[in-house]
């Protein structure tokens, strides 16, 4: 039977699939066009494609988190090179979406633990949000190890493609807010808690976008950025009451739609749990995986994967 726990855990990684995939198509555009095009929520149709994506078709987010979420499973832990070498044999094939400073690192021939940090040393721009996008497997996978381990898994993951502490801190309280949720709690009344564990270089930033009365009109950055994405999903998952509800708060924002949606349903999902998120959407959403003889993950493949996972 599958118990509540189980079912949170099934709820984050599907729900940031589901999120990515629907906002996939409405990345870069404006404020509020997803209730333009869809004004009644759970009339159907959302699922709609579009911008180069197929209906349901999940972008590099979780590929990538797929991709994080298989390395844990066939190594037995977290095996640092393994999942920079599946990320390399990625972004090799070409992938239909990959962010540029992704992108950069991995195909720049450098070591593994080296690659990151000398990319960041000389653009100086890695504070994206390419590491929290992808966390939604790996946040499931620690989350039974307790606070400090899972934080600090979410660092090391992370620093395999952004050097920029921020992106690690971020992707950690990310990891430690799923936690508290899998465990039945409430991850926006643990936020103090998780910000006393951030690097203190980065926590008053964090504070101030993780704040109750923080809205995203009032980023300083786009929310491309790993501070704003993040602040963005725990906005909308404050100010909504379901699954549904938060994804279209998300999506609604606009922008870099799809990570903001995957990590807003990453989040929702582990709060509200997999009977929360929509039929209409989980049946066509298809992870396509290049690189990897043409697989192609669907919605019981990434539930089995969530609950492998979860064990």
């Amino acid at each position: 039977m599958t118990g509540p726990r189980e079912l949170r855990a099934l709820g984050s990684v599907l729900g940031s699939a589901v999120g990515d995939a629907l906002g996939a198509p409405f990345e870069f555009g404006p404020e509020g066009a997803f209730s333009a095009r869809f004004p009644e929520p759970g009339h159907g149709g959302e699922m709609c494609g579009g911008g180069g994506w197929e209906p349901g078709e999940a972008t590099d987010d979780t590929q990538m988190a797929v991709l994080v979420g298989e390395s844990l499973l066939d190594r037995g832990g977290l095996e640092l090179p393994d999942v920079f070498g599946r990320f390399q044999r990625w972004a090799a094939a070409e992938p239909k979406d990959i962010g540029l400073q992704t992108e950069a690192v991995l195909s720049s021939g450098d070591p593994w633990d080296l690659a990151a940090g000398l990319h960041f040393r000389i653009s100086q721009r890695a504070a994206g949000n390419g590491a929290l996008m992808r966390a939604s497997t790996s946040a499931v996978h620690f989350a039974r190890q307790g606070r400090a381990a899972t934080m600090e898994a979410a660092r090391r993951i992370a620093a395999l493609t952004h050097g920029d502490r921020a992106a690690w801190e971020g992707t950690a309280v990310l990891h430690e807010l799923v936690r508290v949720a899998l465990d039945g709690g409430d991850p926006l009344a643990a936020l103090p808690t998780a910000l006393r564990a951030v690097h203190p270089d980065h926590r008053a930033r964090y504070a101030t976008v993780l704040a109750g009365d923080w809205h995203p009109d009032r980023a300083t950055e786009f929310n491309g950025a790993v501070w704003p994405c993040l602040g963005s999903a725990v906005w909308a998952l404050r100010t909504t009451d379901s699954y549904e509800g938060a994804v279209r708060a998300a999506v609604d924002l606009g922008g870099d739609t799809d990570t903001v949606a995957a990590v807003t349903g990453g989040l929702a999902g582990a709060v509200y749990g997999a009977d929360s998120i929509p039929a209409r959407w989980t049946e066509p959403l298809h992870v396509p995986l290049p690189g990897f003889g043409g697989r192609v993950l669907r919605a019981p493949e990434l539930g089995a994967l969530a609950r492998r996972l979860t064990e």
